[in-house]
């Protein structure tokens, strides 16, 4: 058995408007899958596709209360394109945003709602990955999240250090998947984390069992009852095995 990383879900006060902000910064299609939903997807791709994370934006009432522990960064390919994109988001909404990030070569801004991401300056590592160079992910153990996510899912691992650990689908293919060592502590829930599928002929109980087996625990949903399991990883970060496909 085996599950990949397939989407982003981005909780939101006002999922349409968000999704319609994240739909021009991609250039993605926006469609919705029932009320309170919107989905974003890159046009020609059929769904799943290890070329890409394709972004759910879901309604929550919840409030946003502290730096995200997940975040996107934006790969640009030049100082002109970095400067160009960083002046296109402005245009669309995004504003600065300050994390304690200091003197970097990156642009850190937040989207409408809040939510913090990074336009990169150009990196040989994000060269062929598309816009959305990686997936950014705070941790206090980056070995621990590298062994744990490197047994869960068949991504490949690119680099482990006690600084940071780096997977990538074994396709070879899309964003990379990025575990960074913060001292940052876990509060609440994750307004931004990655869903996982499992493959047609696996099981979907049979997987979040293995996934137990791993370090996983299950996350607690106050009695809601869903289609999908909801697990957390070994240090918190909450995620969706979605039924195989």
């Amino acid at each position: 058995m085996a599950t990949r990383f397939v989407q982003i879900n981005m909780k939101a006060h006002d999922e349409v408007a968000l999704g319609g902000f994240w739909a021009k910064v991609l250039g993605w299609e926006m469609s919705s899958e029932g009320p309170g939903v919107t989905n974003l997807e890159p046009e020609g791709l059929t769904y799943p596709d290890p070329s890409t994370l394709y972004v759910d934006l879901v309604v929550s009432a919840e409030p946003k209360t502290a730096k995200n522990r997940v975040h996107v960064d934006l790969a640009t390919t030049s100082a002109a394109h970095h400067a160009e994109l960083v002046a296109r988001l402005t245009a669309l909404g995004a504003t600065p945003a300050d994390v304690g990030q200091g003197d970097v070569p990156w642009t850190v801004l937040a989207d409408p709602e809040g939510n913090e991401f990074c336009v990169r300056e150009p990196n040989p590592l994000y060269a062929d990955t598309g816009l959305i160079g990686a997936v950014v992910v705070d941790c206090a153990d980056p070995r621990a999240m590298a062994d744990f996510w490197g047994r869960a899912t068949d991504w490949t691992v690119h680099e482990v250090t006690d600084q940071q650990a780096v997977l990538r689908s074994a396709k070879g293919v899309g964003p990379y998947l990025r575990f960074v060592r913060t001292p940052d502590a876990k509060t609440g829930w994750n307004r931004v984390h990655l869903d996982v599928r499992p493959y047609p002929s696996d099981d979907l109980d049979a997987e979040a069992a293995r996934l137990r087996t791993l370090g996983a625990t299950d996350a607690d949903l106050g009695g809601a009852d869903t289609p999908w399991r909801v697990l957390v990883d070994p240090e918190g970060n909450e995620f969706c095995v979605l039924t195989p496909a």
